[in-house]
């Protein structure tokens, strides 16, 4: 979407954040988004036939980080981990979509699948700024 320009620092700057600040909750979600990125660049369709057909192995590692992510919503006593996790089910389902319609644009194809990757940052570090200032105030 806006490019690895954009969502590399992003992601490592949230990861970061979700280790220093965070609790195990948020440092699972951030490995899992680290491993979800790395796990990509190394799956992903050669540019030229990029998102023309399921792309099978961004499928399998968009339904790996689902099961991460649900895997804490489940174990988690917080509500944001349920938002990240069905986040991640939309991206999931882009998959089916162009499974459905093989006429699908690549464009839109890959556009779903990216799309949701910003907001589960912002929850991410939304959910870290919440825990680290609950166990503050728990401390004090």
């Amino acid at each position: 979407m806006f490019g690895p320009f954009i969502f590399i620092p992003l992601l490592i700057a949230v990861s970061l954040y979700a280790w220093w600040r965070g609790g195990g909750d948020e440092r699972i979600v951030a490995a899992t988004c680290l491993a979800g990125t790395a796990a990509t660049l190394l799956v992903i369709s050669p540019l030229r036939q990029r998102y023309s057909g399921v792309e099978e192995g961004l499928m399998l590692v968009d339904l790996a980080v689902l099961a991460g992510f649900i895997t804490v919503a489940l174990r988690s006593s917080r509500f944001w981990p349920l938002w990240v996790a069905g986040l991640q089910l939309t991206t999931s389902l882009g998959h089916i979509l162009k499974g459905i319609d093989q006429d699908l644009l690549p464009r839109a194809y890959g556009a779903a699948l990216q799309f949701w990757s910003y907001p589960i940052l912002v929850i991410l570090a939304v959910g870290t700024f919440r825990t680290h200032r609950r166990m503050r105030r728990s401390a004090a």
